[in-house]
C-alpha cells in the first residue's frame, strides 16, 4: 500500500514468531489487492472503470467495507469520503511537482467527490458510482482495515501477543515479553523523530495523522496531504490528530476526519463516542484533548530514551 510496515510478535520460540509474522505480511497483501487503485486487478479499480456506466459486483469483505465507510461519512458529515479519490493527481506531493494547481482544475475534479454519489445494492452486492470520473479509495481507512486483519492472523496461529504498525496505526494486543504494557511514543509533529507523550496500552490501536509526512510550503504557506472532502484543498490549521482506540480501521478512519473537521467540532465528535480518545496539535502547538485522555507528557528536557516505544506516524 504504499507504506511502511513493522510487525512484531511475542511468542515461546522465534519460529512460532517467524510464521505468525509471515502470516501478517500475506494477510496484508490480500487486502491491498482488494483495496489498491493502483493494481489495475483489483476489485476498487474495477469499480474506478466502470464509473457512470454499470454496477460492478464485488466480494462480500468489499461491500461491507464500503458499507462501513459510508456510515463513517454520515458520522462525520462527510469530513471522510472515500470518493476523495476523484482528487488523486491535482494536488501532487513530491519534489517535482510542489505547486498549487489552478482553481478551474480543483474545481472539475471536485465536482465528482461525494459519497452519497456511491450507491450499494445488498441484494446483488454491487457497487455503483453515479457520476462518471467518479474514483473511490481507501487511503484514509486502508492502514487500519490490514493492521486489524494482520493481528487476526497472527492470533488465529496463537500469537498472543505483538505489534502491527502500519506506518501511523500502531495497533497491540497482549503485552510485552516481560508482562508490561506496550509503550507507544506520539510524534512532536515540529520532531516527527521524537514524541512530546506517551502512553501505556494492551488491545489498542494509537492512530496518527499529521501535515508534516507529504507536504510542500510556499509564501510560509503550507499544503499538506490531507484533503477537506468538503472543499476540494488541503486542510489547514492542525499538525497532527491521534485517535486512541482498539479498533485500528475506526481509529485510522477518524484521525482523518478529526483533522479535517477541526479542533472544536472534532473533539466534539470524538467526545461523543464511547471507548475513543483523541490529541489533537493545532498550529499554534496548543493540545487539545477529549475529556478521558490520560497522557505521560515529556518535559522540555526530559531525555526520552529511557521507554522503549513505537511511535506512530502517518
Amino acid at each position: 500500500m504504499g507504506s511502511r510496515y513493522e510487525i512484531t510478535a511475542v511468542a515461546e520460540d522465534t519460529i512460532k514468531a517467524k510464521i505468525g509474522i509471515d502470516a501478517a505480511i500475506t494477510e496484508i497483501r490480500r487486502i491491498e489487492n482488494i483495496i489498491s487503485t493502483h493494481i489495475e486487478t483489483s476489485e476498487t479499480s474495477e469499480i474506478n472503470r466502470n464509473a457512470g456506466i454499470k454496477p460492478v459486483k464485488v466480494s462480500k469483505e468489499l461491500f461491507d467495507l464500503i458499507q462501513r465507510c459510508i456510515k463513517i461519512s454520515d458520522l462525520t458529515d462527510g469530513a471522510f469520503d472515500i470518493s476523495w479519490a476523484a482528487m488523486e493527481g491535482v494536488w501532487v506531493f513530491d519534489s517535482k511537482h510542489n505547486n498549487i494547481p489552478a482553481d478551474s482544475t480543483v474545481q472539475k475534479a471536485f465536482k465528482k467527490v461525494g459519497y452519497k454519489n456511491i450507491i450499494l445494492d445488498k441484494t446483488n452486492q454491487t457497487v455503483f458510482l453515479k457520476e462518471t470520473e467518479m474514483k473511490i479509495g481507501f487511503g484514509a481507512i486502508g492502514q487500519g482495515l490490514s493492521a486489524n486483519k494482520g493481528r487476526d492472523k497472527m492470533k488465529e496461529l496463537g500469537i498472543t501477543s505483538g505489534i502491527v504498525n502500519a506506518s501511523g496505526e500502531v495497533l497491540t494486543f497482549g503485552k510485552q515479553a516481560d508482562g508490561t504494557n506496550w509503550k507507544i511514543g506520539i510524534s512532536n509533529p515540529d520532531r516527527k523523530e521524537k514524541a512530546y507523550a506517551w502512553l501505556e496500552v494492551s488491545e489498542m490501536c494509537v492512530a496518527t495523522s499529521g501535515n508534516y509526512e507529504k507536504f510542500f510550503d510556499i509564501n510560509g504557506r503550507r499544503y499538506s496531504h490531507i484533503i477537506n472532502p468538503k472543499t476540494g484543498y488541503p486542510v489547514e490549521g492542525v499538525k497532527s490528530v491521534t485517535i486512541i482506540c482498539p479498533d485500528a480501521e475506526l481509529a485510522d478512519a477518524l484521525a482523518t476526519s478529526v483533522f479535517v473537521l477541526g479542533e472544536k467540532a472534532g473533539i466534539n465528535l470524538i467526545n461523543q463516542l464511547k471507548g475513543v480518545d483523541c490529541i489533537i496539535v493545532n498550529n499554534n502547538n496548543e493540545k487539545i484533548s477529549s475529556k478521558n485522555l490520560n497522557l505521560n507528557y515529556y518535559q522540555p528536557n526530559e531525555i526520552q530514551q529511557k521507554h522503549n516505544f513505537t511511535t506512530g506516524q502517518k
